[in-house]
């Protein structure tokens, strides 16, 4: 079981920046893929970037060039910094861990969720 918890959103004006954090917590053997996902009310969820234990990452469009995920291993935490950010990022944001945990599963979790909205 891995549970994950979300910080950072919030409001900021257009062109700011902000800084997402879900850091992972349970019986985790090993992390895989760290993803950040965000969906709007009435829209479907899509990817906004991944990156994978080796560091290989990923950026849907819309993001790349302003969105940058990182993340730390040593504290299985994952981050996005959102820089330049625009009225068409608001949305609420959620983190996704593949997990190897110690029933020998391997499962994907999901953050609760942390809105972010950007005024223009």
């Amino acid at each position: 079981q891995v549970q994950l918890v979300e910080s950072g959103g919030g409001l900021v004006q257009a062109g700011g920046s902000l800084r997402l954090t879900c850091a992972a917590s349970g019986n985790i053997l090993q992390i895989y893929t760290l993803s950040w996902y965000r969906q709007a009310p009435g829209k479907q969820r899509e990817l906004v970037a991944a990156i994978t234990s080796g560091g290989t990452t990923n950026y849907a469009d819309s993001v790349k060039g302003r969105f940058i995920i990182s993340r730390d291993n040593a504290e299985n935490t994952v981050y996005l910094q959102m820089n330049n950010l625009k009225p068409e990022d608001t949305t609420v944001y959620y983190c996704n861990c593949n997990a190897w945990t110690g029933d020998n599963r391997v499962a994907d979790y999901w953050g609760q969720g942390t809105q972010v909205t950007v005024s223009s």
